[in-house]
């Protein structure tokens, strides 16, 4: 309003600031010209007095029947400060309402289109300067809400305190809150479209939170990263393309190893610690389940609440950027498992955010997971697409993680998931397709491909849903990678069999093969498979320990011999005997002592098979393409041997995988493309794994005898229950 105007200020207007329902605070508090002069007004609850310090001192006076409301008239528009007094104590402070708006017009027009890519830039909390002032600029998205206040211990959780400024037609509101620092900790309270006001809220865009169970949001300094990682960032791309070698430990953070005294190791000690493992062990990659915080641990983190903040429970977010950098320099990627598809109800959340369904459809028949209890997000509304598609760029950019594994796709592609007839509502088309979730998958992939060099992202996709791994421009998902669970539960079923029946279930171990080539695979032997009641890797396998062990070995050198990246999840690599438990450690002390052998012997072999994989172009040059593989041996039912042969280059050694899933050493005569001599290059029934030394001393030579459509041919020996690997020339 220009100055000469004249603006009342109206009885209700300060009544209503004084029980926080007015809907624009700044329209009465702050400073307001009235005439030729300005007129300061302020709402300090508990002042008895109050002092504007300006040029000159002024008292200002009380509002007759409003306690803690003052005005006083100030001859020009100026910075001032304010001193309060009241039972007994004094306190000076900067007026929030004496700042302008953050946000500019660009930010408005791009947050009310859904088009602000870097959400977390505009919304969250932000420490800054702000005309000359340090402090936190708080913006929050609740276009249904009449009022919006941050509160905290800044002003003693007080909503009336410190309302906020609603943006225009966006649904935003903000403000500047001058002398905050980092570690405050805040929410959102909101006073509802009806006018109730709601359980206090957590910063959707939070950089992060509280110690669980306190859910509070903490203010976070994000700027001025100290990384160590260029080398990593400029070559990644090649480390993670469909031709590299890619090796997943997926890792559950708080139970992988702990501290003494039972406490989660911190990002630092993990930095430390899990970084040195996984190198030892020859992984390309840690897959971390999801750290984006979230309040029951019993979840593992797949009911996130804070999507911006990687869990306080192993540190703050310079830490977790430290933990990334420490991975980055030791030549390991890091991916993080997101979660997209559901988010919990906690009254703190996302849940009913402004009163209203916002982020969540309010039909339960389209927003609510019946398996999980959860609420899903509402993919077709722009601001949603935009938080979650923003989300994803974030952990890609402020923390340099290498790509992104998307939980449950599968749930996100079918409006009729997990739902019998009636319990769920139809595409405009009349189909089950949720063409929303669809877009937002694919804007999500272009977004992250076009935005950031060298990342990967992978869909966790159970069904046949074609394209996943296709670009988007040729009809898919755009994702760059698929898990093939097919692949997983069809091998994981044969394996179980006692051997003597595994004849009547060997296409199981075949079928994958007939789509191979219809995605870009990862195999993954994930968490999934050794909880609730699934048993161990080495649990499902028939016969006694020595057997289980041998069963174990055999299935791991199919895996690592079979076209595809791969991903084992922690305490796999070393035969865990027991389920994966969320709340524990991973049981290392399994290793130790003549128990431990074969144990120990289990995680040398999966040492020597990510190196032989890494090492061997046939083994990963064409995980994704036909040319990479050729059947020698499918049709052997009865002694329920397999044999392949994986080839890389034209100047590539190929490489022949022969596996005998029966207790029965084998004498054959297999084919072989090539003449010459073949090394076994690795054995798993070899005495350093724990097997029984069975084999070829060393190596074949091939005969000119055909065989098993080949040319060449040699007598081989095949341990029982082993795979074994031949080179040829070396």
């Amino acid at each position: 309003m220009p100055k000469g105007s004249t603006k009342s200020l109206a009885t209700r207007s300060v009544r209503a600031i004084a029980q926080g329902t007015h809907g624009d605070p700044f329209s009465v508090l702050g400073l307001h010209p009235v005439g030729e002069a300005w007129q300061l007004r302020a709402f300090v609850p508990g002042a008895e007095t109050l002092t504007v310090l300006a040029q000159t001192q002024i008292v200002a006076t009380p509002f007759k029947d409003v306690p803690g409301f003052f005005t006083a008239d100030l001859p020009d528009q100026t910075a001032y400060r304010l001193r309060a007094k009241g039972s007994g104590a004094e306190w000076e402070f900067d007026d929030p309402f004496r700042f302008g708006p953050v946000l500019g017009a660009l930010d408005e027009y791009l947050l009310g289109e859904g088009k602000h890519k870097r959400l977390w830039q505009g919304l969250g909390a932000h420490l800054i300067t702000h005309e000359g002032v340090e402090g936190v600029h708080f913006a929050v998205w609740a276009p249904n809400a009449q009022r919006v206040s941050v509160v905290g211990d800044f002003n003693i959780w007080d909503g009336r305190r410190t309302p906020m400024r609603l943006r225009g037609g966006t649904g935003v509101w903000e403000i500047f809150v001058p002398e905050l620092t980092e570690g405050m900790i805040y929410k959102y309270e909101l006073r509802s479209h009806d006018g109730a006001v709601m359980p206090l809220k957590s910063d959707p865009v939070g950089y992060g939170s509280e110690h669980p169970p306190a859910n509070a949001s903490v203010v976070r300094d994000l700027r001025n990263p100290d990384w160590q990682d260029a080398e990593w960032m400029q070559t990644r791309g090649a480390a993670q393309s469909v031709d590299a070698p890619i090796a997943v430990y997926e890792v559950h953070l708080a139970s992988w190893k702990r501290a003494p005294g039972d406490r989660m190791l911190s990002y630092a000690e993990l930095a430390d610690q899990l970084v040195a493992y996984v190198t030892d062990m020859g992984f390309t990659h840690i897959e971390l389940m999801p750290i984006s915080e979230y309040p029951f641990d019993g979840s593992w983190g797949y009911q996130p609440v804070g999507l911006f903040a990687p869990t306080i429970r192993h540190g703050t977010p310079p830490e977790f950027r430290a933990f990334i950098d420490a991975a980055h320099q030791a030549g390991v990627g890091v991916l993080l498992d997101w979660v997209p598809g559901h988010f919990p109800s906690d009254a703190h959340g996302l849940a009913r955010f402004d009163g209203t369904p916002l982020y969540e459809h309010a039909d339960p028949r389209e927003g609510f997971h019946q398996d999980w209890n959860t609420l899903i997000f509402n993919y077709g509304r722009v601001e949603v697409a935009n938080y979650l598609i923003s989300n994803a760029l974030y952990w890609l950019e402020e923390y340099h993680l290498d790509g992104l594994r998307v939980d449950a796709v599968a749930s996100m592609l079918y409006r009729d998931y997990s739902r019998d007839a009636g319990q769920w509502i139809p595409n405009r088309d009349g189909g089950r397709e949720n063409y929303e979730a669809i877009a937002l998958l694919q804007n999500m992939n272009i977004t992250a491909y076009g935005e950031v060099a060298g990342i990967m992202t992978v869909a966790e996709e159970s069904t046949a849903f074609p394209g996943v791994s296709r670009p988007v421009d040729h009809g898919g998902l755009g994702f760059g990678f698929k898990w093939n669970m097919g692949w997983m539960n069809d091998t994981l079923s044969y394996m179980k069999h006692d051997p003597i029946h595994r004849k009547h279930h060997h296409h199981q171990m075949t079928f994958g093969l007939h789509y191979a080539w219809s995605e870009n695979f990862i195999l993954p032997i994930s968490h999934d498979e050794v909880v609730h009641g699934k048993g161990s890797m080495l649990a499902k396998m028939p016969g006694d320990r020595d057997q289980k062990f041998a069963n174990l070995r055999a299935y791991y050198g199919f895996m690592w011999g079979h076209p595809g990246k791969k991903l084992l999840f922690m305490g796999c690599e070393f035969a865990q005997s027991g389920e994966w438990a969320h709340g524990r450690s991973l049981d290392w002390h399994e290793l130790d002592g003549d128990h431990g052998l074969p144990h120990r012997g289990m995680q040398s072999l999966i040492r020597d098979l990510n190196r032989l994989y890494r090492t061997t172009p046939a083994l990963h040059l064409h995980d994704t393409r036909a040319q990479g593989f050729d059947w020698i041996s499918s049709e052997d039912a009865d002694g329920s041997t397999y044999a392949f042969v994986r080839s890389g280059g034209p100047d590539d050694a190929p490489m022949v995988v022969v596996c005998n899933f029966t207790p029965v050493e084998r004498h054959i005569r297999l084919g072989l493309p090539k003449a010459g001599r073949w090394k076994e290059v690795l054995n798993t029934d070899a005495l350093c794994y724990g097997g029984g030394n069975r084999g070829n001393f060393g190596g074949v030579q091939t005969e000119a005898t055909p065989s098993h459509n080949q040319p060449q041919s040699a007598m081989i020996t095949l341990p029982p229950l082993a795979t074994v690997f031949f080179q040829q020339g070396r």
